[in-house]
């Protein structure tokens, strides 16, 4: 996997840092890690930090509710990381015709196979996480949300039978099953991560170092977000396998900021049925749409099918 997709010379990376108060320029690498944008890990006379180049995926536009967020999440003492700012109080800047911000860095490792314990604080972390954007003003639609996955599914169309036979007629079935039975506004809403994949904790041993990569983060449901996390984190790479004790974990460590409503917990099997969707969409249009050349791998689509037959065993027949 490759995640440096916009070269950046030392020179050109120099004069960059010469906006900030930061030092001057040691060495600077490219991460392998991530699929969005290009990332380069830049140490100078003055610390650590990561540049971000923001790729097509992102858009512009969208990148002052993030630094906003993130500006609000660290203010409130979370464990994330802010974009440094320049001399004359800039935090997203121009760098080899790219949006470009100089951000925070944060030590930990992202996680293979999580723990119930290192479940149980990641789940609190983003239990934390929603109750200190509670007077976060900002907004900003999903652009993966509910409204998005018929359009990307009737795009996608019979070709997702080139994937496995039957994927159409299994993610039609499912998702018109889920949008029919999907809470909307009856359940509360707020800024959440809505891409908090293990790879996108940081941890120390058993306790949460880090919550990162916010390029999806939006308003909406506000347990669709422990959802998203509950699929990502319960299985095994293959969605086949399922950890109880990791599952129950999340849910435990997010109930220490809010308790479950019952109404909550009878529609957490939708919202996780429809976060398999939104994940098992995405990743068959990158599978169908990335050239076979393509400097990035790409990510099984049957792996979150297969996580839909956990949570709505009825809704998956014959492609997973």
């Amino acid at each position: 996997m490759v995640a440096v997709y916009t070269h950046v010379s030392a020179e050109a990376l120099s004069a960059f840092l010469a906006r900030y108060d930061v030092g001057e320029l040691v060495s600077a690498k490219g991460i392998a890690e991530g699929v969005e944008n290009s990332n380069y890990l830049v140490d100078t006379t003055r610390g650590r930090f990561i540049l971000t180049l923001y790729e097509k995926r992102v858009a512009a536009d969208d990148l002052p509710f993030f630094m906003a967020l993130l500006d609000h999440l660290d203010a409130k003492g979370l464990p994330v990381p802010p974009a440094i700012k320049d001399r004359d109080g800039r935090e997203i800047q121009e760098l080899a015709g790219r949006p470009a911000c100089l951000i925070k860095f944060l030590s930990g490792v992202s996680l293979s196979h999580p723990t119930p314990a290192q479940a149980l604080a990641a789940g609190e972390a983003m239990g934390a996480m929603h109750r200190a954007v509670a007077d976060f003003a900002p907004t900003r639609a999903n652009s993966m949300g509910v409204e998005t996955w018929r359009p990307l599914f009737e795009r996608c169309g019979r070709s997702l039978d080139d994937i496995a036979p039957g994927l159409y007629d299994d993610l039609g079935k499912a998702l018109e099953s889920v949008l029919a039975r999907w809470p909307g506004d009856a359940l509360d809403r707020g800024a959440i991560h809505a891409d908090l994949f293990p790879d996108n904790v940081l941890m120390l041993g058993d306790q949460v170092a880090g919550l990162i990569d916010f390029y999806f983060a939006c308003t909406d449901i506000r347990v669709y977000d422990l959802a998203v996390m509950h699929s990502a984190w319960s299985f095994d790479a293959q969605g086949r396998g399922f950890d109880a004790g990791v599952g129950d974990g999340l849910i435990a460590g997010y109930e220490r900021h809010f308790p479950l409503s019952a109404f909550e917990r009878a529609q957490f099997n939708t919202l996780a049925s429809g976060a398999c969707i939104r994940f098992a969409l995405s990743r068959a249009w990158d599978w169908l749409n990335t050239p076979p050349d393509a400097l990035v791998v790409r990510k099984d689509p049957l792996a979150y099918v297969r996580r839909l037959k956990h949570y709505d065993p009825e809704l998956v027949k014959r492609s997973a």
